[in-house]
């Protein structure tokens, strides 16, 4: 692929005709993330999606949590999966009144329909595996039958090959952290073609990296592009997916482009 492509070329080559925006956990750079005031903030912008994290309560309830611990609702070191869902929906949020955890259930049921999902399962390494392949068939169930405007991504590359498992028609995303080059694309592309997408930082992303994604046809999603110069990187490149926690801004730049 010529890398000479101008920026009309990239824009043209998106998935979805252009880059779709997507609020980081909803508005949250103004309201209690990962809750339904600041998924309805977001929508109040005409966002294009919404992405969300799903963490698993102690009696195996599917809920919209980002961390392991409850430090944002003032119970530092208290991880979520210490309590049942009976117990955290009585928890309340800050900044939201009395509205307490959502569970993916819920959001599905209230939002799907309303713009696109990306839904991040959190399987990291301090979790018992049987817990990281609950959650994927929960995700996978609720998400049943597989919807195009529905993705389930993870950090962890094995919960998403069970996932393929499971169902091998689930658009499923690849998160690559920090910490990840572009070797460890390469490899997942050459070892796990069933993979529909990748979800890159902002900082790792680059033209190279977009050509190869483009060559094989994956949806290309970075995150988290808060900056003018952040978004503005993602736009030239003409990634399918911007991710920010200011998506009012990114929807400006974009449409001001």
């Amino acid at each position: 692929m010529s890398k000479s492509l101008t920026d009309s070329d990239r824009k043209s080559m998106s998935k979805f005709g252009r880059t779709l925006i997507f609020a980081h956990r909803g508005a949250s750079a103004e309201l209690m993330e990962n809750t339904r005031k600041a998924f309805d903030r977001a929508l109040h912008y005409a966002i294009d999606g919404i992405e969300t994290d799903v963490q698993l309560s102690r009696d195996e309830v599917a809920v919209l949590w980002h961390d392991r611990y409850l430090d944002k609702i003032g119970l530092p070191d208290k991880p979520i999966d210490d309590f049942d869902y009976e117990q955290l929906k009585t928890m309340d949020f800050p900044q939201v009144c009395s509205e307490g955890i959502l569970t993916l259930n819920t959001l599905l049921s209230d939002y799907r329909h309303r713009c696109r999902l990306l839904i991040e399962i959190k399987n990291r390494e301090w979790e018992l595996v049987s817990r990281h392949h609950k959650k994927m068939q929960l995700a996978l169930d609720l998400t049943a039958p597989p919807d195009e405007n529905v993705m389930v991504s993870s950090f962890d590359l094995p919960s998403l090959v069970y996932a393929h498992q499971l169902n091998a028609q689930s658009q499923l995303v690849y998160n690559l952290d920090d910490h990840h080059t572009a070797h460890d694309v390469h490899q997942a592309l050459a070892e796990h073609p069933f993979l529909y997408g990748y979800c890159l930082s902002i900082a790792l992303i680059d033209q190279p990296l977009v050509e190869l994604l483009r060559e094989n046809d994956k949806c290309i999603v970075v995150y988290t592009c808060n900056s003018d110069a952040e978004i503005q990187k993602a736009l030239q490149l003409g990634v399918d997916i911007l991710i920010s926690d200011l998506p009012d801004k990114a929807l400006q730049l974009r449409d001001m482009a």
